[in-house]
């Protein structure tokens, strides 16, 4: 076999596998209960409407959904964005609308439209996993704010700004991967407030905004991004379906015009028919009702996964309590080896993600990671039986 090692560009060098989807691999076996992925429930894909949807597509738009496409986006599906925008929170046009594969494409644009090798990216601690590796490409370093039970601390971002200079910092201000923690509306003002001040990018990253079973809405941080410093990232993965591969992102128009360059670039444009499949499933049935349903189960999965770890973890372990999303995050005593407990784990027939992968910097070693959206109350109860025989 030839040796290319030699040719790959050193950005490689700095990337390390997503330890998810190794384990995803393992958690495919039916015998596993996996609390490791962040999959949405499949039997809540509402399958035939989107079947139908997809008739429709192909019936009222014919060739022009199998055609290439504009790499802004489908108009009318631009167009529902821009008002679904509205209903939470923010103003914008369809105009300020690009449509990406995935809320993850558009870490990539930004990543290439911002860094330059040696840069600093701000984020909170810990933070998404993808969104490490999908920066990591470009050679950068992180800068982890402090963060507490309530998110990341706005205070602290001044002094940060001032030290390190950073081209951005990335948020989940929404039931955050992984950790399941919701930014107050006061810390939201209050960095939006700071953003304008120190002109720092923010990138919001929102896949889970619409995932709430209880306390009240928060309007996303751009709702108050007067200075245009906010770009509001969201999908349909978890509303809909994550198979359409479609995201969107919303910038003003400096940014807009260059992502879209580098989206040109990047895949000449989303998937035509995705997009009319999206928009047909979108218009033709009742979203509200979808949306209930999915919160509704995750709501229950939720308050089985807290009972069964009150239940049965022993003293020394805590964990969040999110009012939405799919995920929630278990601090163990400063002992536990997260790794050393998964691959022990594994031998019972259950998995979770340790928290190592989501920190910047080399930490979390006593932290795991509970995915709760894709597994039926029955399997949570048997998996977090033999994960707290474990832990004890």
């Amino acid at each position: 076999m030839p040796d290319h090692a030699h040719l790959f560009a050193r950005r490689i060098d700095q990337m390390r596998p997503s330890t998810i989807r190794e384990i995803l691999k393992v958690t495919a076996q039916p015998e596993i209960i996996s609390f490791a992925g962040g999959l949405p429930a499949p039997e809540l894909f509402p399958v035939a409407e989107v079947r139908a949807a997809a008739d429709s597509a192909l019936t009222k738009h014919g060739s022009q959904a199998l055609q290439y496409g504009p790499s802004e986006g489908v108009p009318v599906l631009r167009e529902w964005v821009a008002a679904e925008m509205g209903r939470r929170g923010v103003k914008a046009a369809a105009a300020d609308v690009l449509m990406t594969n995935g809320s993850q494409q558009v870490l990539d644009l930004v990543g290439k439209l911002f860094l330059n090798p040696g840069d600093v990216v701000l984020t909170e601690n810990p933070t998404y996993l993808a969104a490490i590796q999908a920066f990591q490409t470009f050679e950068v370093k992180f800068v982890p704010v402090p963060t507490d039970e309530n998110g990341l601390i706005p205070e602290e971002l001044p002094g940060l700004i001032r030290q390190f200079r950073p081209k951005f910092l990335y948020t989940i201000p929404n039931f955050q991967n992984p950790t399941g923690i919701t930014l107050s509306a006061a810390r939201r003002q209050t960095l939006a407030r700071i953003a304008a001040e120190h002109r720092l990018v923010v990138v919001e990253d929102d896949p889970y905004g619409k995932l709430r079973y209880r306390g009240t809405g928060i309007p996303p941080v751009r709702h108050w991004d007067e200075a245009g410093q906010v770009l509001y990232a969201s999908t349909f993965s978890k509303t809909i379906a994550p198979g359409l591969r479609l995201g969107w992102v919303v910038a003003p128009p400096e940014v807009f015009s260059r992502l879209l360059i580098l989206k040109q670039a990047s895949d000449l444009h989303t998937s035509s028919f995705d997009q009319l499949v999206a928009y047909f499933y979108l218009t033709q049935n009742d979203q509200v009702a979808h949306l209930a349903r999915i919160c509704r189960a995750y709501g229950e999965r939720y308050g089985v996964l807290d009972e069964a770890l009150r239940a049965a973890m022993p003293a020394g372990f805590t964990w969040t309590k999110p009012e939405g999303g799919m995920f929630l995050w278990v601090t163990g005593p400063e002992k536990l080896d997260a790794m050393e407990l998964l691959q022990r784990a594994i031998g019972e027939k259950v998995a979770f993600v340790p928290g190592r992968d989501f920190f910047p910097a080399d930490a979390g070693r006593n932290y795991l990671r509970l995915n709760y959206s894709n597994s039926t109350p029955e399997r949570i109860r048997e998996g977090v039986k033999r994960l707290a025989a474990l832990c004890r």
